[in-house]
């Protein structure tokens, strides 16, 4: 992919880029939901990656390019959030905005272009992948240097104010602090950030069903606000403070629909913590479980599941050499991410690819993931 981005940012600006960087997708291994509501959630960058490159300007142009259109866009210095085909742009203007809310120096003009072998709306996060490979590509081009925690902050405030879509800090997170054969653990009350190891064994295959999932068109808003609002009946300021006990004894407080919101949260978070304790023991059939369990909760509780999903999640969970399946990420729509062992291989995902296409008259998208290194600059002749 690297020499991919070059030749697509020789092609469109006729020179060599000076920076290259990436940015890994992730998987949200357990953990729906949890991060905005103050929570702990398990996520593992991926072995697929958005890769930006970039050159500076001297004319303060800004000049955009991304390997899924023919069309270069150009923008000036002001940041003006875009619509339709180039709407995609508004993710690195994004950051530039979080960049000047952190103080830091802005990037004049440059050239940019985009690669990505993350599919699009599949729930491993593209959005994330894009804000911080951009977040270093632009640091770079300003000769600037944050840690981690700062490039994820940076991320997330991208997404959170300019883009629009009030995530909690998963995504940035595990794009940020991915490790190979790690899964990154969050307590995002800090938010702190930490490494788990993966017992060896492990696969995870991802079946993205390519339904609906635009998180910025209110449901994922809607779920915000519903459990926002069961903090406050249950007296704390966040899902995360409550626990099982103070839930059911004030469950009476809260409407039906915000006390499944809240029922969710809050065992969720349990199943956070028992899955760690499964992957210290290397007990991949609990953790199965608690990911199978997961979506049950999702399906039933939070309610942003889809059929489509439910159905390969049931699939799944019957199949030879599968620990567990959950959906990944926002919801709505998206992907199934299945935990396997080596049994489980391009045949079995053949199979449930045809029994989904039969029942839904479309293919799945098919992925056999593996853990990856976070964030990085590959490239930079700007010093």
């Amino acid at each position: 992919m690297k020499n991919k981005v070059a030749a697509l940012f020789q092609q469109s600006f006729g020179a060599e880029p000076a920076i290259i960087t990436r940015a890994p997708g992730r998987i949200e291994f357990i953990g729906n939901h949890t991060d905005y509501n103050g929570g702990t959630v398990l996520g593992a960058a991926v072995d697929g990656a958005l890769w930006v490159a970039v050159s500076p300007r001297t004319d303060g142009r800004r000049r955009w390019r991304s390997g899924l259109s023919d069309t270069v866009v150009e923008t000036g210095g002001e940041l003006v959030k875009l619509k339709g085909d180039s709407s995609w742009i508004n993710y690195p203007q994004g950051v530039i905005d979080a960049m000047g809310a952190h103080g830091l120096d802005l990037p004049g003009g440059f050239d940019y272009a985009v690669e990505s072998d993350l599919p699009v709306g599949a729930g491993l996060s593209s959005s994330a992948a894009i804000e911080l490979s951009s977040a270093l590509a632009f640091l770079e081009l300003t000769q600037q240097k944050v840690d981690r925690e700062t490039l994820v902050k940076i991320g997330r405030k991208a997404e959170n104010d300019f883009v629009g879509v009030p995530c909690g800090i998963l995504d940035q997170g595990v794009s940020g602090f991915g490790q190979k054969d790690h899964l990154v653990f969050i307590d995002c009350r800090g938010p702190d950030f930490s490494t788990v190891p993966m017992p060896g064994g492990a696969h995870f295959w991802i079946f993205n069903t390519h339904t609906k999932h635009a998180l910025v068109d209110g449901l994922y808003e809607a779920r915000h606000k519903e459990c926002m609002a069961a903090a406050a009946d249950l007296g704390v300021k966040l899902l995360a403070d409550a626990t099982l006990e103070l839930f059911r004894q004030e469950v009476h407080k809260l409407s039906p629909t915000v006390a499944k919101r809240a029922r969710h949260i809050i065992e969720e978070i349990d199943r956070v913590g028992k899955t760690i304790a499964a992957l210290a023991d290397q007990d991949l059939a609990a953790v199965g479980q608690h990911l199978t369990a997961s979506h049950r909760s999702s399906q039933h509780a939070f309610e942003n599941s889809t059929p489509e999903l439910d159905s390969l999640v049931d699939q799944l969970t019957t199949m030879a050499g599968v620990y567990g399946a959950r959906l990944t990420g926002g919801g709505f729509g998206g992907a199934v991410m299945a935990l396997t062992d080596s049994r489980f291989g391009e045949a079995e995902a053949d199979q449930v690819a045809e029994v989904y296409r039969t029942r839904w008259g479309a293919d799945p998208q098919v992925l056999h993931m593996r853990t990856g290194d976070g964030a990085e600059v590959i490239r930079s002749h700007s010093r």
